[in-house]
Formats: C-alpha cells, structure tokens, sequence
C-alpha cells in the first residue's frame, strides 16, 4: 500500500475485505445459508459482492455464482452514471479477464442469467458490445484470444503470465519489492508499464502514468489458510473475524487474517 495511505481510504478490487468501514468490490462466492446468517455480516456493509446482490449462498445457490470478473461488474453499474466505449480489440482481453471466455463455453445458462440481470442488452450497457454484439465470428474469437495469449507471453519473457506481477511467494516471503525500502524492482515497474500499454492500445483506455503508483511502499503480511467447507467450520471462521474470504469450491474456503491489527 503507498505508505501514508489508510486502508480505509482506498478501494479493493477483485476482493470483499470483512471490514465495516473498508470498501471493496468482487465476485466470490461469500454467503454459506442465506437464512442463518452470522452476527458479524454487517462487516460487508461497504463492499459491493456480486453473488450477495442476488442473495446467493454456497447452500443452495452454488453453481448460480456470478461467472465473470469483476471489471464486467464494475462496467455494469459505473455505466448507469458515465458512457463507456468497448472498442472491438478491447473484446478479447474483457473476456480473457478471470477466464470468462471459458465459462461462456462451461457454464451458457448460468452467464445468459447474469448478463440478463446485469441488463446486458440495455441501450448504453458496455456489457452488449463485449457479450452481445456480432463482433466475432466464434473461428475469429479464438483467433483474436491466440493473439493476445502471444501478446501476454511476450511481456512475460516468453511464458504465459506476463499480465501478473507476483507479490509473494508460496512460503509467504516478499517478492518484487524491498522488504527494507518498500521499492518495487525496476523491472518488474517496466513489465507492468508494457502490459498496461498493450490495454490501453486495444481498450482506448488512456493510461496515465501519474495515476499510478510505484512505490515505495508500505509492507502489510497477512495470513492465508483454508478450511473445508461446512455449517461449523464456516461460523467458526467468520468468528475469528478474518479479512477476507472465499468459498472458491465445494472443498475450499480460502481466507486470509490479519493477526497484527492493520486493518
């Protein structure tokens, strides 16, 4: 985080921080049974969750659990206040975001059900151009994701992954920044600078550097852990009062805790 900045200044992306006070928006699946809900629920207050709009718990409402990202999300409500242009070559890196494009395929139903509640097909929805519109043939679709996978892997020195910037190791030890400083490495600042470059290019997105920071920075350690999904273990996580969670499967809640108070 840049240092001097309070957490509760700022706004999480692609996470729902359990924090009242801290504001947030993502699109895990976060609610257990809708019709037990634990004491502390109110701690999402400022975060915007996709499955809790539809009130959709792991339950009964599992696999009805929102199946894109949450930039498609954010497109959907920031387009009722401010006209959002999707440019045909912004199609494929929108679809490519959390492998939606995988599970337009895997899961048709379910993203016909979202799309229509996020009134995809409304006059001025940024969400028809990249969904609705007979951009693509389903041959020049996959062509233009080839592409962009060729793209990717070139900011990455060759390897897919060049489109993330790892922020920790498995064992939990800082990378890509100085742990004493809070400085990012200047290559991997550079690696960012070119794929968000390459955004801008196919979004018409300007991106403004001094809009962005680079550090230094200030260093916050949390912990992660993970329990099996089940009424008991569920509550008895919530309890604990952890920062963020998400039930990403039928066998995972993953959570992260801030045993130091920072938060």
């Amino acid at each position: 985080m840049e240092k001097g900045v309070r957490a509760r200044d700022c706004v999480f992306l692609d996470m729902e921080i359990f924090r009242e006070g801290v504001k947030s928006i993502g699109q895990h699946m976060l609610m257990y049974d809708k019709n037990d809900l634990p004491s502390n629920w109110h701690n999402f207050k400022n975060a915007i969750a996709a499955n809790n709009l539809r009130n959709y718990d792991f339950k009964s409402d599992f696999k009805l659990k929102y199946p894109f990202g949450t930039i498609h999300l954010l497109l959907g409500i920031l387009a009722q206040k401010h006209a959002i242009d999707i440019k045909r070559d912004a199609i494929s890196p929108l679809l490519y975001t959390d492998g939606t494009f995988k599970n337009q395929f895997n899961y048709p139903e379910n993203c016909i059900s979202w799309l229509e509640f996020l009134i995809a097909s409304g006059d001025g929805n940024p969400l028809q151009k990249i969904f609705l519109d007979r951009h693509y043939s389903v041959y020049e679709l996959m062509t233009a994701l080839g592409e962009l996978f060729v793209e990717i892997a070139a900011v990455g020195g060759g390897a897919r992954g060049g489109d993330k910037i790892k922020i920790s190791d498995s064992r939990g030890h800082v990378a890509n920044i100085n742990e004493t400083t809070g400085a990012m490495r200047s290559e991997t600042i550079q690696q960012a600078k070119i794929f968000l470059e390459i955004l801008s290019k196919k979004t018409g997105w300007a991106f403004d550097e001094s809009k962005w920071h680079w550090g230094p920075y200030d260093i916050m350690k949390f912990q992660k852990g993970s329990v099996q999904p089940g009424k008991a273990r569920y509550n008895t996580l919530l309890a604990q009062n952890p920062l963020s969670f998400a039930i990403i499967s039928r066998a995972d809640i993953e959570y992260t805790t801030d045993t130091a108070g920072q938060f």
